[in-house]
């Protein structure tokens, strides 16, 4: 195969997985870091996909919104998806991110319950763990692993599913949800 068939075969894969990135609900800041394609193709793209041009602004970049009680077990569930796929597979890293993804998506899904992490903070999520900013560690209690600062004490670390919050769970959905039942 000669050069002009691998970069015309390359291209049309990096068209794909930008197309899927969006799909999933990918910021252009994701784009541009994974895909191999210019802004401006991106924007085009992204337009055509969407019909909308994309969202502005800064990325989530705090790692405390990983910690918070439910986003803690929306980004556990996902990073032990990840590191699993990622350590069975030989795929680049942004395809395990979009494989873990769409598992992600399938077992909240299956469980009755609306998605909290958006494909662009479960790719921060990735980079954090790689920067060493964050990693998984087990409860002491049930042994799941979920997502902590690398920084944090781990030998008496109990998760949020095992020590439950005063108010979790009491959130504006279930409360609609619980008045219609009443009514």
């Amino acid at each position: 195969m000669n050069a002009r068939a691998k970069s015309i075969v390359g291209d049309a894969r990096e068209v794909e997985r930008a197309a899927e990135l969006i799909r999933l609900g990918a910021r252009l800041q994701l784009l541009e870091s994974e895909i191999n394609l210019s802004r401006e193709r991106l924007l085009r793209l992204y337009k055509e996909i969407q019909r909308k041009s994309p969202p502005k602004g800064m990325l989530p970049f705090s790692t405390d919104w990983f910690t918070a009680w439910q986003p803690n077990i929306h980004a556990s569930l996902f990073a032990n998806i990840y590191e699993y796929l990622d350590k069975s597979s030989d795929l680049e890293q942004i395809d395990v991110v979009i494989r873990a993804y769409r598992l992600y998506l399938e077992q909240v899904g299956t469980s009755g319950l609306e998605p909290i992490l958006s494909i662009t903070r479960a790719w921060r999520l990735v980079k954090f763990v790689d920067a060493g900013m964050m990693c998984l560690a087990p409860c002491t209690r049930c042994s799941g692993r979920f997502v902590l600062h690398s920084g944090d004490l781990r030998n008496r670390f109990v998760c949020g599913l095992c020590h439950m919050p005063a108010r979790a769970g009491k959130t504006a959905a279930r409360k609609a949800r619980s008045e219609l039942i009443e009514a």
